[in-house]
């Protein structure tokens, strides 16, 4: 028999007998070897292994007590303050003999080229954590003193290493500042320490003996 000669079968009925019906395939209930090795080696497995990892790695993170405290980088002020040394007209101030818990962050100096007031700032995390910062510029006192204390006027004094230093209060920004005043220079410690944390470092501070080097980059 030809493709062409073939006949259509169909499936018939007797009249009167119902019509019998085709069973449903049921879908198996175990899982072939075949296909189990591919779910557990192939695309599959690795998917879910990494489903896995990912959560483990979430549940790490939330579990893990994080620090919401700012690091500040350690700054190194005495290329600074050797600059400071050869321009300065005054004799500069430098700290000396700090405990090492007090940490360095940040350093500037401004006017070594001649430009504007000499000034330089270093600042510093205490040893309770707090900020601490040395002002020193031989720009006129009166506006130097109010721009970096915040106020008119001072709120007391107090002895330093046997020099009298002048208090000043910011209450609203909890700014405290001991300054005094020098031939040629006025020196401003301030910042969230406490006043006795301010005269540690105000009390570090020593006259710097002018440097052999004349020639001064700019520093901004």
């Amino acid at each position: 028999m030809t493709a062409g000669d073939r006949e259509t079968v169909t499936e018939t009925t007797p009249p009167g007998e119902p019509r019998p019906r085709r069973r449903a395939v049921q879908e198996p209930t175990e899982v072939s070897p075949a296909l189990y090795k591919r779910l557990t080696t192939g695309l599959g497995g690795y998917s879910i292994a990494m489903v896995a990892c990912l959560a483990l790695a979430g549940l790490v993170v939330l579990l893990t007590p994080r620090s919401h405290k700012e690091v500040l980088p350690t700054a190194d002020y005495t290329y600074d303050l050797r600059a400071l040394r050869s321009a300065g007209a005054y004799t500069a101030y430098g700290p000396e003999g700090l405990p090492a818990r007090w940490r360095p962050t940040s350093s500037r100096l401004t006017g070594a080229d001649g430009h504007g007031p000499l000034a330089w700032h270093v600042g510093f995390v205490t040893p309770k954590e707090e900020y601490a910062a040395l002002e020193e510029s031989d720009e006129s006192a009166e506006p130097f003193i109010k721009r970096m204390t915040n106020r008119d006027r001072p709120v007391g004094s107090r002895q330093v290493a046997g020099a009298g230093w002048a208090q000043y209060f910011r209450p609203d920004k909890k700014q405290r500042s001991l300054v005094r005043r020098l031939k040629g220079v006025t020196l401003v410690v301030t910042g969230t320490a406490s006043y006795d944390e301010l005269a540690v470092l105000a009390g570090s501070l020593r006259p710097q003996p002018k440097s052999a080097t004349t020639a001064v980059p700019s520093h901004g």
